[in-house]
């Protein structure tokens, strides 16, 4: 699965503690960041909203989530998924610009996965 590895500064800490209070809670925060991440991906055919580019509808289809819990992951199968995200050079050579769909799925989705774990940290004091 072509995929993106994601780091946010200062989300270790919580979820370091979040995992302290409950590995469970800690899964379904991760499971809701993903599920909504593959929503957002299927349902909107915009990039810059963090949909997936539509020409044959092949790319939205092959967007998922693989993984359990901590290792849950989001992306796209389809071989050129990382061509379209990330742009490539034409046997003109010419160059596609990449629309970053992925990546602008994963800015959307950061402050929400922060609010989440707070949320669930306090739920657990």
């Amino acid at each position: 699965m072509a995929g993106i590895k994601v780091t946010v500064k200062g989300i270790p800490a919580l979820e370091k503690e979040l995992r302290r209070l409950s590995g469970l809670r800690f899964d379904a925060v991760i499971e809701k960041q993903t599920v909504e991440m593959v929503d957002r991906a299927s349902k909107s055919h915009n990039p810059a909203q963090g949909g997936t580019p539509y020409d044959t509808g092949e790319l939205i289809q092959s967007v998922g989530k693989s993984g359990r819990g901590y290792e849950e992951e989001v992306g796209y199968t389809k071989e050129y998924a990382p061509h379209v995200e990330y742009g490539h050079r034409t046997l003109g050579g010419g160059f596609v610009q990449g629309q970053h769909f992925l990546q602008t799925n994963v800015e959307i989705q950061r402050p929400i996965y922060r609010n989440d774990l707070l949320q669930e940290i306090r739920k657990g004091k």
